[in-house]
């Protein structure tokens, strides 16, 4: 091997240093580049619309979470800040009344006896399009002298029946614009609305409920919220317990909501109420059927409020039908018969039934009585079996007990011999 020459030697280390530095300025122009295209990419990204979808990993989410605090109990396990919940019960079963007993303790930091409170006093927005202020004072004063105190975080809001409303704009629209100038206003962070019906007049069909909750959620998350919406459901069997399905509207109301209790009447005392939850986001369905809070409206002074009684089984609060109730409905029959002998228990049943809705059920109970009193009273020359065939055959092995085996096709073996 030839040995190097001390003129290649010497020039080694300053080859290497050039080679270097270009490598250097190369990769360092490139890392520039590339810094200064994602700058550029987030200044675009910023002024686009948002996407429809967030993409991160389940740790991400967690961790973004983890930021923020830890949602604390407005009413017990009931209602949890920032959810959207929905209260509902009967006409004149006392909503309003516990409403307004959940706004004044959420306002001044007091939580209601019996049930839990886990915030500071803060303002509270209460949307009442119920009640006017003099129905108002009558409740919350004593024969409408010596008012009850409210807390100056309570701010009732009131349709203004002077308000001139856009020509443009339908009046849910100008409420709901109306309410939002209200929240920015106040600064307010927990909002009830009393009730649903003035935000949407119809709700019964899913396409009317969607934009509805769709605007509520909106809300909530825009100006993180604790929304509680009042409802009603439609007349009820007080016979059965309460369910998702009572609440009146579409199915869109609860599968949009956070969290729902209800109010059922108790019929032990016609001043008693319960409380049950119907459904449930931040913690275990602790009151169902089997542990209702029951509760007696009072006002002893000069609040209308529920007073806390006791936990106890919603089945012992329903309706029961008794003998009597069995009594009154066959002789409601029998009367029915006796004036026009020749009536189908089928037309018995339309003319007696108290709820369209529960027509299936009624005539089956009917035709049972009906099959009764026609052996009682011997009037078979006088039933003409056709006046039957109203009547599935199906209905007619529920009748016998036969739910389970082939169809009866020949309901007039049914008729007494």
């Amino acid at each position: 091997m030839e040995p190097k020459s001390l003129s290649s030697v010497e020039t080694q280390p300053e080859d290497l240093l050039d080679i270097d530095i270009e490598q250097f300025r190369g990769n360092n122009f490139i890392m520039l580049l590339e810094a200064d295209l994602n700058d550029n990419l987030r200044q675009l990204k910023a002024t686009l619309p948002a996407g429809l979808l967030e993409v991160k990993t389940a740790n991400s989410w967690i961790e973004q979470a983890s930021k923020r605090p830890i949602p604390r109990m407005l009413f017990s396990e009931f209602w949890y800040e920032q959810e959207l919940c929905i209260l509902f019960a009967d006409t004149n079963v006392g909503k309003t009344i516990l409403a307004v007993q959940i706004a004044d303790s959420i306002s001044c930091g007091r939580s209601i006896p019996g049930f839990k409170l886990e915030t500071m006093a803060q303002k509270v927005i209460y949307c009442d399009f119920e009640l006017n202020d003099k129905q108002f004072q009558g409740r919350y004063s004593h024969n409408y002298g010596e008012p009850y105190v409210f807390s100056d975080n309570f701010l009732r809001v009131e349709i203004n029946p002077d308000a001139v409303f856009p020509e443009d704009a339908s009046f849910e629209l100008s409420l709901s614009n109306a309410i939002e100038s209200v929240i920015i206003e106040t600064g307010a962070k927990i909002l009830i609305i009393d009730n649903i019906t003035y935000l949407r007049h119809e709700n019964e069909r899913a396409k009317d409920a969607l934009p509805l909750m769709k605007h509520l959620k909106m809300l909530k998350n825009k100006y993180h919220l604790s929304l509680l919406v009042l409802a009603h459901t439609p007349k009820r069997d007080l016979t059965k317990p309460l369910t998702r399905n009572d609440l009146q509207g579409s199915k869109v109301l609860m599968n949009f909501c956070d969290s729902s209790f209800a109010i059922g009447e108790s019929s032990s005392d016609s001043s008693f109420r319960y409380i049950k939850m119907i459904k449930v986001r931040s913690t275990e369905h602790i009151y169902d059927s089997y542990n209702i809070i029951v509760c007696q409206i009072t006002k002893p002074d000069n609040f209308l409020h529920f007073n806390f009684l006791h936990l106890d089984s919603e089945y012992k609060h329903l309706k029961t039908v008794t003998e009597r109730d069995r009594e009154i409905l066959e002789e409601e029959v029998r009367r029915c018969i006796v004036e026009q002998p020749s009536i189908s228990a089928y037309a018995i049943a339309k003319r007696l039934c108290p709820e369209e809705k529960k027509f299936n059920s009624f005539k089956i109970k009917i035709l049972r009585i009906y099959k009764k009193i026609i052996q009682d009273i011997k009037v078979d020359d006088y039933v003409d079996s056709r006046q039957l065939d109203l009547f599935k055959p199906e209905d007619y092995n529920r009748l016998n007990g036969y739910e389970d085996f082939p169809t009866c096709t020949n309901p007039e073996k049914l008729l007494p011999t």
